[in-house]
């Protein structure tokens, strides 16, 4: 079964760069933190180079939006306040963060928890 890309219709950064709100065609809004954001970055420096290598980022709970810049007709690239901007969020990953986003929050809390990081 293949995934049909919702393309979105609205990008918008709001609560001084807190939050990033996306509207899609397919209806649906979400609002994702802007620490969120950053620890599910795409990025190589989080997600790793291949399987098993992803990493808990600790320290992100300040962290701000400073700017979204569109790259093509298939994604962004989010700049936050701690330099990191290596990562391009496609329509149909933020899509899914947006869907998932209670489920991927409460993995990252558990295994901050377990690896004895801290969220500050």
């Amino acid at each position: 079964m293949t995934e049909t890309t919702a393309w979105p219709t609205e990008l918008k950064v709001s609560d001084g760069g807190a939050v990033l709100k996306i509207s899609f065609d397919t209806g649906e809004t979400f609002e994702l933190n802007a620490e969120f954001l950053r620890v599910e970055s795409p990025s190589a420096e989080v997600k790793g180079h291949g399987p098993g290598q992803e990493i808990t980022v600790p320290g992100k709970r300040n962290v701000k939006i400073v700017a979204v810049e569109p790259i093509g007709n298939y994604a962004v690239r989010i700049r936050f306040d701690d330099r990191h901007d290596t990562g391009l969020y496609s329509w149909s990953n933020l899509h899914r963060l947006g869907r998932e986003r209670d489920e991927i929050w409460a993995v990252y809390l558990e295994k901050m928890d377990a690896e004895g990081k801290s969220r500050d």
